[in-house]
């Protein structure tokens, strides 16, 4: 399995109404969250690995968000059942633990 499948092996398992940041995913993985960047922009199944649910450290969203952007990310979060303090995912609420 290479870096890229085992970021998606990780992607995989955030459930809805969940996040993770690219640096917990990059723990994990055992990459720096800039492979895991590179690894959610590359993602050709974006239907099947929810790479919308791996946002940065502080909750942001990303500007170059591979499916349309951070509106459409914003979008796909919130059908979830993400909320946000202004323009960033509530991590208190939201971030996968454990």
């Amino acid at each position: 399995m290479n870096t890229f499948e085992k970021v998606y092996k990780v992607v995989l398992k955030i459930p809805r109404g969940k996040v993770l940041t690219y640096g917990n995913v990059g723990i994990v993985v055992g990459v720096s969250p800039r492979v895991v960047g590179y690894a959610m922009h590359a993602n050709k199944n974006g239907k099947i690995v929810p790479c919308h649910r791996v946002v940065f450290r502080d909750g942001s969203l990303t500007e170059g968000y591979a499916f349309g952007g951070k509106d459409v990310q914003r979008k796909l979060l919130v059908n979830e059942g993400i909320s946000f303090i202004g323009d960033k995912v509530d991590l208190e609420s939201h971030l996968l633990r454990g």
